[in-house]
């Protein structure tokens, strides 16, 4: 099969197209067939050689873990799943190739399109793992530091949903597309702190930082304790009595199952920035890097 590889950490020019055997689905797994691939900070940070020897990784490898496709095999001990459906999941190996293993998955809603359902995995619980550490709460008042960018989104809808009034900082750009959202938008930067007051005054109940650029410090003072702030990015965020999530204390993948089903209910939806073929993935890895992204980037295979 044709898959995405590298065979040593470094910019976005070392990804290579290979050919490799294909995968076989063990006990408790499904493979797919690949139509689009999920494209992550994570993915080009671990590329670049940024987590170091600390990768639990082997070079060479396929990069991705996000997906969506039609099953095609099916392990030992899988049932409510059959071949041919439609599927979006986190996979075992890697995911940028032709065909998958997944150790995760949803049935994919029949409107939502491959490329959609391929950027929904990691944002979604990654969102809602850290609506859990938090205690996310109906009525509450949650601020997201990111509100753009692809788990921003997906806390913004699915903290919405769940009956919480929602602001977000972004961009002036992407102001309007949050109010779509039913997000008050705020601009970020020095001062985040007095705007956020001005917007809420009766004060934000917990706040969820995925963008760092050291806001952490000013969300503590938002928030009744620093520990009612959680980061995922900002390593940093202890120094200020707040908590950061890795997945390292569990992870919420149930929460596909909930977007799955608010999707179909017209509630939930992700943009997608841009598609590039497979061949292309050394640009889809550059915009990423570029931090310039509202969304999704996805591999389409």
């Amino acid at each position: 099969m044709k898959a995405l590889q590298y065979s040593e950490y470094g910019p976005s020019s070392v990804l290579r197209i290979v050919e490799l055997p294909e995968p076989q689905p063990g006990a408790g797994r499904i493979r797919i067939a690949v139509r689009a691939v999920g494209v992550n900070p994570f993915d080009w940070k671990v590329r670049s050689g940024a987590f170091g020897d600390t990768t639990p990784s082997r070079l060479p490898m396929v990069p991705h873990s996000d997906a969506a496709g039609v099953v095609d095999a099916i392990g030992e001990g899988v049932e409510g799943v059959a071949i041919g459906d439609e599927v979006f999941g986190v996979a075992v190996g890697g995911s940028a190739a032709e065909h998958a293993v997944l150790h995760e998955w949803t049935a994919k809603p029949a409107a939502m399109s491959m490329a959609e359902a391929a950027g929904l995995p990691n944002v979604v619980e990654t969102a809602g793992r850290a609506f859990g550490l938090l205690g996310l709460e109906k009525g509450q008042t949650l601020l997201v530091n990111g509100a753009s960018g692809g788990v921003g989104i997906a806390a913004v809808q699915l903290a919405v949903a769940r009956g919480a009034a929602v602001i977000g900082t972004a961009s002036e750009r992407n102001h309007d597309f949050l109010r779509g959202l039913g997000v008050t938008p705020v601009t970020y930067g020095a001062g985040l702190a007095d705007r956020v007051r001005a917007l809420a005054p009766s004060g934000i109940d917990v706040a969820l930082d995925t963008a760092g650029r050291g806001a952490v410090a000013e969300l503590v003072t938002l928030t009744p304790t620093p520990a009612d702030v959680v980061s995922i990015t900002d390593f940093d965020a202890p120094k200020h009595g707040a908590r950061v999530t890795d997945g390292s204390q569990g992870r919420a993948w149930a929460t596909m199952r909930e977007v799955a089903a608010l999707y179909s209910e017209g509630r939930f939806a992700m943009p997608v920035e841009r598609a590039f073929p497979l061949e292309e993935a050394a640009a889809a890895h550059d915009l990423s890097e570029s931090g310039h992204v509202r969304g999704k980037i996805v591999l389409a295979l």
